[in-house]
């Protein structure tokens, strides 16, 4: 191996590690955040805070930001996991717990397997996959068939749902593409996009422009989302899937739940019922079945 190999495996495990973190915590923020602003203008107002933020930090960067054909395409594949996905998910944090929404958004690995296997034909699934997920859909029913105490909305499910293919399907689009951009100009390009196409919702949504100051809270949770989950999880976002494999970076969506789980109960005060809670292990359970052959495949690699 390398020297410069050697050097990149501590720098992107820590990348790996700091997204993991982020996006574990942005559920809590996002609750936290539309609690009491209306979900489609905390969206707005994080986007284009966002983008100026981006925007000046591509400036100190003296980092181009093109828009070529190719570069206004990987731009619009990335707003695909930004205004595609998060749309969605603001608003399934009206009807689920931070702790839910990260346990479903856990799927996204399984769902970019089915993509593969299916529609792109790039991998086969095998036996100890399909069980790992069958148990983590049992997993996730036995979870909902206790919704009175886990807050479980059949609305925020579809929404969750809709969310992941989003977010599956702009990791493949950019990787397709495969533009030569910098992550810096690729999330910048991506902010834009979905800035400009968050303002197709205000005539929509203009009778619940927000009138009050919200409380502190709620500014964490824009903050957060703002900073954190817009501009430094997207340069580890798309640092990452031009170095590592769409599946190894949706596992990042593995190690989440957990951590939302407990900052949820601790910081949001989230009942998590023993039902749900054996719910939930049968989830990770299937989840680490499906993916047992990487692992196992990676291990043997190396020895």
């Amino acid at each position: 191996m390398s020297n410069i190999m050697k050097a990149s495996l501590p720098l992107t495990a820590s990348i790996y590690a700091l997204l993991v973190l982020i996006w574990a915590t942005t559920p809590l923020a996002i609750v936290w955040s539309v609690a009491e602003v209306h979900p489609m203008w905390v969206l707005i107002i994080r986007y284009f805070g966002a983008c100026i933020i981006a925007l000046g930090l591509l400036a100190l960067m003296r980092n181009p930001l093109p828009f070529d054909a190719t570069s206004m395409q990987s731009y619009v594949a990335g707003s695909l996991n930004l205004i595609g996905a998060q749309l969605f998910i603001y608003l399934a944090a009206n009807y689920l717990t931070s702790g839910l929404m990260a346990l479903i958004f856990g799927f996204s690995p399984l769902i970019a397997g089915l993509i593969g296997h299916v529609i792109l034909k790039t991998h086969k699934l095998i036996w100890i996959q399909w069980l790992g997920m069958a148990i983590a859909v049992g997993g996730l029913s036995f979870v909902f068939a206790d919704s009175a105490d886990t807050q479980v909305n059949p609305w925020g499910v579809v929404l969750m749902l809709i969310s992941m293919v989003s977010y599956i399907s702009s990791i493949f689009w950019v990787k397709q593409i495969n533009a030569p951009l910098k992550p810096m100009s690729q999330a910048t390009g991506s902010l834009l996009v979905s800035a400009l196409a968050s303002l197709l919702l205000i005539p929509f949504i203009w009778q619940h422009f927000p009138t009050q100051m919200p409380s502190t809270h709620a500014w964490i949770g824009f903050g957060f989302t703002m900073i954190m989950s817009s501009i430094v999880a997207m340069l580890c976002y798309f640092w990452l899937i031009r170095r590592l494999a769409a599946s190894t970076v949706s596992l990042s969506n593995v190690m989440t739940p957990i951590i939302a789980l407990i900052l949820g109960a601790t910081l949001n005060n989230e009942h998590i019922s023993s039902h749900a809670f054996i719910g939930i292990s049968i989830v990770m359970l299937g989840i680490v079945l499906y993916f047992f052959k990487e692992w196992r495949e990676q291990y043997l690699a190396k020895s």
